[in-house]
C-alpha cells in the first residue's frame, strides 16, 4: 500500500519539486520584465544628478549606519560560538564574520557562500565541521528570529507600507503582529524546554533563553541599522516613516531571498521602485538604490575579499615566499637598467602630459572638487616632478640606494599630481605599477654614493635634451592656434591649457638650466679610493705600534688611508656629501700625525669639502682648534686599568658572581691566534647572522668593524665555548705594544644567556692582565656627560635630553650603565669640524658613514 501510495505521489511530487525550482526564474523573469518597462525610458544622467544631489550629511550618517548592521552581524558568530561551547577572541571572531556576511549578502546562497567562507576561517581556527556546521545554522536561525521580529514590527506599526501586496490593513497588521508572536514563540519555546531537567531529541539543542534573547535583540539591531541605511537615502517627497521603510525593506529582501538571485539583485529594486514610484520619480529611486548597493554591499564586499585574501596570503606565507624569492633573484639582473628605463619614461610621460591639453569633461570634473590654484600648482609640479625622474634614472642605473628612494617618493608624487591636476589616471596607473613592481627589488639599488657626483655622460644627457626638447616642441605645435601674448602667463582659468603650458615649459628648462649649472660650476667630485693591499700591507706594522687600539679600524678596509711619505704613520677617512671624516686622530708619531692632519685638511679643501675628525681624544685637540675647526662633545669612552684588574675585591663582588656562575655551568673562554681563525669563520658567520636577525639590524661602518672574513683574519678571536660549541665571539685588537687591548665584533647565538657577552669581557681582562696589557678599552657611550646647564652650548643640552629621554631610539643610559659596572676611566672623545650652519649636514654625513649609506641611518 505504502509503495502504490508512493507511486501515485511520485508524479505530483515531482512536478511540485519542479515548480519550486521555476519560481525562481520565474520570479527573476516577472521582475525584469517589470524593471525594463519601468526604466526603458530612463535616462542614466539623471540618476547620476540624483546620486550627486545626496546630501554627505545623509550619507556620512548612511556609512555610520552601515557599520552598525555590519558590527550587529559580527554579533551572530559571538552567540553561536558560546552555543557551540567555544572561546574565541573578538578580533577574530569579527574579522570571520564580516568576511562571511559581505561575502554572503551578494552572493545570496548562504550555503555557497557565507557558510563557504566560515569553513574555510573557521578551520584554520581549530573548530571541527561540525562545530562550524552548528555555526552556520545557528546563524541563519537569528537572521530569520530577527527578520520576524525586527519586520513584524515594522508591518504592525506601519500595514499600509505593504499596499504592493493588496492586503487590506487588517489583514497586514495581523500578519506583523503574527510574525512578533513567531519570534516571541521562538524564545518562549527555549524558555520551557530548558526548565525541562533533561529534554530530548532536537528540542535539546535549542540555545538557553539568554542567548535567544540576544538572537533577537542583535538580528533585530542587523535588520533595522539596514533599513536605516535606506530611510536615509530616501528622498523627503517619499513621505514614508521609518517603520513603513522597515516593513517595505523586510519584504523586498524576502522576495530576494526566496527568488536565490546572488544579493537579490533586480528582484529587491523592483519591489522598492514598484512600491515608491507612484510618489517617487524613477531617477531619483534608481540613484538611491544605486547609492544602497554601493554602501551596504559593493564597499563592505570590497573589504572583505581584501580581508579573505589576506588571510589566503597568510597561510601561504612560506610558499609564496619561495615563489617570489625564485621570481625576485631571476629578474634582479635586469631591475636596474630596467628601473631607468622605467623612471625615464614615467618623467618623459609627466612632461608631454604637461605640455598637451586635458580632457575637458575630466577638467570640469574636478573643478568640482579641487580649487583652482591646487590645480593650477599640480600641473606645474607634475612637470617638475617629470624633468627630476630624467636625472634621477641615471642613479638608478648606477644602483644608487639614494636615487631608489627619491625615485619612489617622485614616482607617488608624480601619480598623485596627475590624478590633482586632469584625472589622468593611465598615467598615474603607469606611476604607480612602477612603484610596486620596483619596491620588492629594494636590496638591488645598495651602492651608498651620492646621486649628484655621478657624471652623466654624453648619450645620456642627449636623451635628456631630446625629451626636453620634444615636449617643448609637442607644447608649441598642440596650442600653434592660440596667439600669444604676455596675458598668457598670468591666465588662470579651468581651461587655461595653453597658459598651464608656458608656465610647465619654463619651470622645466629652469631646472634644467639650473642642473647643469650646479653640475659645471661642481669642483672634482670627491672620491675615497678604496684600500688596496699593498697599503693594508703597510698599515700593519703602524697599527701594531699604536698606542690606541682602535687603530685597527684601518684593517676593516673600509676606508681609503693617506700615509706620509715614509709610510710610518696613516691617516683613515671616508668621504660623505662635502664632509671629508677622518676617523679618530691620526696614527703614528706625533709630528707625523700633525703633518698628515695639515695634508688631509688641504685636500679636503682643494675639492671644497669640510674637514672632519670623528672621535678623537683630548690630547691632540690644540691640533684642530689650529685649523679652525670647533669641537662638539659626541660622549665619552670608558677604559679599565688592568693592572690593578681583580675579581676579589669588594666593588667586584657581582662581576665575580658571575664569572664564577658561568665557570660551573660548564662556559669556557678560549682567545684563538690568528693563524686559527681561518678555520673558525663557517661557525662564526652562522652566529653572526642568527644575532642580526634577532635584533634585526644591519651591519654598521666607518667607526665600527662588519663580519668580514679578511678582517677577521687580521687578528686574534676571543670564544665562549660550552660542551665543546662556540656560543659567542669577539675579534680581538691587540696591538704589539701592549698599551691598550679592545674588541670590536661582538655576536652571540640568540640562545646564549645573558651573562655570555659579561663573561667573555671578564676573561679577556684576565687574559689581558696576564699578556701585560695597560688597559681594556669598553668603547663610547653616546651623549655621555654632557652637560644640560641653561648656559651650556645648544648641542649639549640636546645630547643630554637625547641620553635621558632616549630610549625609543637608543638605549643611551643602558650603555653608560652597563660599562660602568667595570669601574672604568671615563674620557671624553669629540667631533672637530666646521661649525656654524653646515654643523647639521657634517653629522647628517658622518650618520651616513656609519651606517653605511642613508638609508641606514633611519633603519637600524
Amino acid at each position: 500500500m505504502s509503495v502504490l501510495l508512493k507511486v501515485r505521489r511520485g508524479p505530483v511530487h515531482a512536478m511540485g519539486r519542479l515548480l519550486l525550482g521555476l519560481l525562481p526564474a520565474v520570479l527573476l523573469v516577472v521582475a525584469t520584465r517589470v524593471l525594463w518597462h519601468a526604466l526603458s525610458a530612463l535616462r542614466w544622467a539623471d540618476v547620476l544628478r540624483e546620486i550627486r544631489a545626496q546630501p554627505a550629511m545623509r550619507l556620512g550618517l548612511a556609512v555610520l549606519a552601515t557599520a552598525a548592521s555590519y558590527l550587529a552581524l559580527t554579533l551572530y558568530d559571538v552567540l553561536a560560538l558560546r552555543y557551540v561551547g567555544r572561546r574565541l577572541s573578538y578580533q577574530k571572531v569579527g574579522r570571520i564574520s564580516f568576511t562571511a556576511c559581505s561575502v554572503g549578502n551578494n552572493l545570496g546562497l548562504s550555503v555557497l557562500g557565507s557558510g563557504s567562507v566560515r569553513y574555510r576561517l573557521y578551520t584554520s581556527e581549530g573548530l571541527a565541521s561540525g562545530e562550524i556546521a552548528l555555526v552556520a545554522a545557528f546563524c541563519s536561525l537569528t537572521f530569520w528570529v530577527g527578520l520576524l521580529s525586527a519586520g513584524g514590527l515594522g508591518v504592525a506599526w506601519a500595514p499600509e507600507a505593504l499596499a504592493l501586496l493588496h492586503l487590506s490593513t487588517s489583514t497586514a497588521r495581523a500578519l506583523g503582529v503574527g510574525m512578533v508572536l513567531l519570534a516571541a514563540g521562538y524564545w518562549l519555546l527555549t524558555v520551557r524546554v530548558h526548565r525541562q531537567a533533561s529534554p530530548r531529541g532536537m528540542l535539546a539543542r535549542l540555545p538557553v533563553p539568554r542567548v535567544a534573547l540576544g538572537q533577537i535583540a542583535v538580528s533585530s539591531m542587523d535588520w533595522s541599522m539596514a533599513a536605516l541605511v535606506l530611510y536615509l537615502l530616501l528622498p523627503p517627497e517619499a513621505n514614508l516613516s521609518f517603520p513603513g521603510l522597515l516593513a517595505l525593506f523586510v519584504t523586498a529582501q524576502v522576495a530576494g531571498i526566496v527568488s536565490q538571485v546572488p544579493g537579490g539583485l533586480g528582484i529587491f529594486e523592483f519591489v522598492i521602485l514598484t512600491s515608491l514610484s507612484p510618489r517617487v520619480p524613477v531617477p531619483t529611486v534608481m540613484g538611491m538604490l544605486v547609492v544602497y548597493r554601493l554602501l551596504y554591499y559593493l564597499a563592505p564586499l570590497m573589504l572583505g575579499l581584501g580581508l579573505l585574501a589576506e588571510h589566503e596570503l597568510s597561510h601561504r606565507r612560506e610558499a609564496l615566499a619561495r615563489l617570489t624569492e625564485g621570481v625576485r633573484d631571476t629578474l634582479a639582473p635586469l631591475v636596474p637598467p630596467l628601473a631607468a628605463a622605467g623612471c625615464f619614461l614615467a618623467g618623459a610621460i609627466l612632461l608631454f602630459s604637461g605640455v598637451t591639453p586635458a580632457e575637458q569633461p575630466r577638467l570640469e570634473f574636478l573643478g568640482r572638487f579641487l580649487p583652482l590654484p591646487l590645480l593650477e600648482a599640480s600641473h606645474f609640479l607634475g612637470s617638475l616632478t617629470g624633468m627630476a625622474l630624467l636625472l634621477l634614472a641615471r642613479g638608478l642605473l648606477r644602483r644608487l640606494d639614494g636615487a631608489f628612494l627619491l625615485a619612489m617618493g617622485l614616482l607617488l608624487a608624480g601619480g598623485l599630481l596627475s590624478l590633482a591636476k586632469g584625472v589622468d589616471y593611465e598615467e598615474a596607473t603607469v606611476l604607480f605599477a612602477l612603484v610596486l613592481g620596483l619596491l620588492p627589488f629594494r636590496s638591488r639599488f645598495h651602492r651608498h654614493a651620492s646621486l649628484f657626483s655621478e657624471r652623466f655622460s654624453l648619450p645620456w644627457l642627449g636623451a635628456i635634451l631630446a625629451v626636453v626638447t620634444a615636449s617643448v616642441w609637442l607644447g608649441f605645435f598642440s596650442y600653434r592656434h592660440v596667439d600669444y601674448s604676455h596675458d598668457l602667463w598670468w591666465h588662470f582659468t579651468l581651461q587655461g591649457d595653453a597658459p598651464r603650458f608656458l608656465r610647465a615649459m619654463v619651470g622645466t628648462v629652469s631646472v634644467a638650466l639650473l642642473f647643469s649649472l650646479y653640475t659645471l660650476l661642481q669642483p672634482a667630485p670627491a672620491r675615497a679610493r678604496p684600500v688596496n693591499g699593498t697599503e693594508l700591507a703597510w698599515a700593519r706594522p703602524v697599527v701594531a705600534r699604536a698606542p690606541e687600539s682602535s687603530a685597527h679600524l684601518a684593517l676593516v678596509g673600509d676606508k681609503a688611508l693617506l700615509f706620509n711619505d715614509a709610510h710610518s704613520a696613516f691617516l683613515m677617512y671616508g668621504v660623505a656629501g662635502r664632509s671629508w671624516v677622518a676617523m679618530g686622530d691620526p696614527v703614528g708619531p706625533e709630528a707625523e700625525a700633525t703633518e698628515l692632519a695639515w695634508r688631509f685638511h688641504e685636500m679636503a679643501d682643494r675639492h671644497d669639502g669640510w674637514t672632519c675628525f670623528y672621535q678623537v681624544g683630548p690630547g691632540a685637540l690644540p691640533r684642530y682648534l689650529d685649523m679652525g675647526l670647533a669641537l662638539l662633545k659626541l660622549g665619552e669612552e670608558a677604559t679599565v686599568p688592568l693592572a690593578d684588574f681583580q675579581l676579589e675585591t669588594p666593588a667586584n663582588r657581582g662581576l665575580r658572581h658571575t664569572h664564577r656562575k658561568m665557570e660551573k655551568e660548564g662556559f669556557s673562554f678560549e682567545v684563538v691566534p690568528r693563524e686559527g681563525v681561518a678555520a673558525l669563520l663557517p661557525e662564526l658567520e652562522a652566529i653572526s647572522r642568527s644575532w642580526m636577525e634577532e635584533k634585526h639590524t644591519r651591519e654598521k661602518g666607518f667607526s665600527l668593524g662588519y663580519f668580514c672574513p679578511r678582517y677577521l683574519e687580521e687578528g686574534p678571536v676571543a670564544l665562549v665555548r660550552r660542551q665543546g660549541s662556540v656560543l659567542g665571539f669577539a675579534n680581538v685588537w691587540a696591538p704589539a705594544v701592549r698599551d691598550e687591548l679592545s674588541v670590536d665584533l661582538m655576536r652571540h647565538r640568540p640562545e646564549a644567556s645573558r651573562g655570555v657577552m659579561d663573561y667573555l669581557f671578564l676573561s679577556l681582562m684576565l687574559w689581558g692582565k696576564e699578556q701585560g696589557y695597560g688597559r681594556f678599552n669598553l668603547g663610547m657611550a653616546p651623549f655621555s656627560g654632557l652637560k644640560s646647564q641653561s648656559l651650556a652650548p645648544l648641542w649639549h643640552r640636546l645630547g643630554t635630553f637625547l641620553f635621558r629621554h632616549g630610549e625609543h631610539f637608543y638605549n643611551f643610559q643602558g650603555v653608560r650603565q652597563y660599562k660602568e659596572k667595570f669601574h672604568p676611566v671615563w674620557t671624553p672623545r669629540y667631533l672637530a669640524a666646521p661649525g656654524g650652519w653646515g654643523l647639521p649636514r657634517v653629522l647628517a654625513h658622518v650618520s651616513s658613514l656609519v651606517s653605511r649609506g642613508i638609508t641606514g641611518v633611519v633603519t637600524r
